[in-house]
């Protein structure tokens, strides 16, 4: 090796060191293990004014949803996807009584989502969501945008139980 080169590489700056992916950042393509189950995220969604995220995961056939929230610590719930409707979304009531638990209105907002890959609502929009709890703890959220109605059953997930794998 030659002086030049060695002088070279002591003034040659160090590339910066990247910094590790967290939930709220990833994108489609990316995977995340939930549970012990891998997934693809194949859709997010951003409501910019809650610091949230809605990811849409895919493991082969199946499709469920990863809401990620942060706020004083970061906050995870997976939802399935179930089958309802919403002729109009002024008539919510409080409490709902699904499948023999009763439901009860936990908190209630819209914002402005911004979409990017396959996820339920095709474009970004004015999103109304209502969250749901029952003395079991089961979750049901229920989301209308632009006349289109989507309801989920979940549950809360532990912080441990959510990997990162592979970040783009």
């Amino acid at each position: 090796m030659s002086l030049f080169k060695r002088i070279k590489n002591i003034l040659k700056s160090p590339e910066p060191v990247k910094s590790e992916k967290s939930v709220l950042s990833l994108n489609p393509g990316d995977i995340l293990e939930v549970s012990l189950v891998t997934y693809e995220i194949i859709g997010k969604t951003r409501m910019h004014e809650r610091n949230e995220i809605f990811l849409t995961l895919q493991d082969g056939n199946t499709i469920r949803y990863l809401k990620v929230e942060n706020r004083e610590k970061v906050y995870y719930e997976l939802y399935t996807p179930i089958d309802g409707r919403l002729d109009s979304f002024n008539e919510i009531p409080t409490t709902i009584e699904m499948d023999d638990l009763e439901y009860y209105l936990e908190e209630q907002y819209s914002c402005r989502a911004s979409i990017t890959g396959k996820t339920p609502f095709a474009v970004s929009g004015e999103q109304h969501v209502w969250e749901f709890q029952s003395d079991n703890r089961k979750l049901l959220r229920i989301e209308w945008q632009e006349g289109r109605t989507m309801m989920y059953e979940g549950e809360t997930i532990l912080t441990a139980d959510v990997q990162i794998i592979r970040a783009t």
